[in-house]
């Protein structure tokens, strides 16, 4: 089993003009909005869902809010933690080309008896999962130590569970502390936490060399994502580069939690680092090709498409076959 905590859920609704974005003007739409109950762990449960592995989704959400009723119309498993405001809704605009406008709302503050009822909600939903993953922003006002907190309290209800994070700014900061196995960063959040200019990271040798010095920092592995770049895994031994097959984008919004879950997924198959590399690039350039907070199969993702090197000893490529000889690593 697979937790993931959504501190600050949304409903993203989408919209697809036929057209570029022209601000100031007035524009008909390519189609009906769609509302879908997302937020970044939400979305990960729901890839993870698609690929046949079980997912438990904790969030911050009145059982009674439309954004319940829609978690509970996909299918997905949750517990939903009442929260006093209603969850907020984020708006995408997407255009033929793939570019992506996104408009997010704060979400609500958790105040100290809802962080204690997620404490304690959590706690029941780690017990007996051997992955824990916190993704997503914090609401507005909520104090950083939430993560850690959050960390502990799985621990404790299963003291060999794995964790996961995605998050940015002194949450991850945070988290990173606490000894987290799986830390994903984009380029813009890696450079923050290292303490790095705006655009630091420009290029594979700068985003490799960033990688490794968060391993260092006591991280298990850095998966950093580089958008149509594809992605970097580093960890204590090595550090591997995957490029994506070609991709016609249609919107960006969930590619990043698609990577998250294709890695999850490899790695409960059982694949080596550059195969789960490989299998989040892949998962990550199929939900760009999809309209909305697209959600990819495992059949849409071919991990066989994507390309994957060595970065380190001497940058040698790694071919299908090659993959299937790299020392496993469970």
């Amino acid at each position: 089993m697979i937790v993931t905590l959504t501190l600050n859920p949304s409903i993203d609704r989408t919209i697809e003009l036929p057209g570029p974005l022209v601000r100031g003007a007035v524009q008909r739409l390519g189609g009906p909005p769609t509302d879908v109950a997302a937020g970044k762990g939400v979305n990960v449960t729901r890839a993870l869902g698609a690929a046949g592995i079980a997912s438990r989704a904790v969030v911050m959400a009145d059982p009674h809010d439309r954004f319940s009723t829609l978690l509970a119309a996909d299918g997905i498993t949750a517990v939903c933690v009442p929260v006093a405001a209603p969850v907020r809704t984020n708006l995408a605009i997407t255009e033929p080309d793939g570019t992506t406008t996104k408009l997010n709302e704060p979400g609500p503050e958790l105040d100290a008896a809802a962080e204690r009822r997620m404490l304690a909600a959590l706690g029941d939903a780690a017990a007996g999962a051997d992955w824990l993953v916190i993704s997503g922003s914090l609401p507005a006002g909520t104090r950083t130590s939430i993560v850690v907190d959050a960390i502990d309290a799985a621990r404790r209800a299963a003291p060999r569970i794995r964790v996961a994070v995605d998050t940015s700014g002194p949450a991850l900061a945070s988290a990173v502390t606490h000894g987290v196995d799986l830390v994903k960063p984009n380029e813009e959040e890696l450079e923050e936490l290292l303490g790095l200019a705006r655009g630091a990271i420009a290029g594979l040798d700068a985003a490799a060399t960033a990688a490794r010095a968060l391993v260092g920092r006591g991280v298990g592995a850095v998966l950093l994502t580089l958008g149509g770049a594809g992605a970097i895994l580093a960890d204590a031994a090595r550090t591997f580069h995957a490029t994506p097959p070609p991709t016609l984008v249609r919107s960006t919004v969930g590619a990043g939690d698609a990577s998250l879950a294709g890695w999850l997924i490899a790695e409960r198959r059982g694949d080596d680092a550059p195969g789960r590399l490989a299998q989040a690039v892949a998962h990550g350039s199929a939900a760009a090709a999809l309209p909305g907070t697209g959600t990819p199969t495992t059949a849409d993702a071919d991990a066989s498409r994507v390309d994957v090197t060595r970065l380190d000893a001497g940058a040698v490529p790694l071919s299908t076959a090659a993959q299937s000889a790299e020392t496993q690593e469970h």
